[in-house]
């Protein structure tokens, strides 16, 4: 399998391959973690939906229009108003 070194995750001591327990502070060693491979617990109607779909893969770009509105005094008057009615005031 090749391991490394293990790395003590309390105290960041580095242990030798297949260390159970930190030589230096007795704490237990976790095991390595495999991350599996996504294609072999994603459905294969999904995978293929994907790959058909360049753009979910490389992104887009689009041309978009944004509003942004401030309430004059908003600040000072949130202080002194309840935050659930600040909320429906807005």
């Amino acid at each position: 399998m090749g391991e490394g070194p293990v790395t003590c995750r309390f105290c960041k001591h580095e242990n030798p391959a297949g260390a159970r327990f930190c030589n230096d502070c007795g704490a237990p060693l976790a095991a390595p973690t495999i991350t599996p491979e996504p294609r072999s617990y994603t459905p294969r109607h999904l995978v293929e939906k994907i790959l058909a779909s360049k753009s979910a893969l490389r992104g887009e770009r689009k041309l978009v229009t944004v509003l942004f509105a401030d309430v004059v005094r908003s600040m000072e008057l949130a202080e002194r108003v309840d935050p659930e009615e600040w909320h429906r005031l807005l």
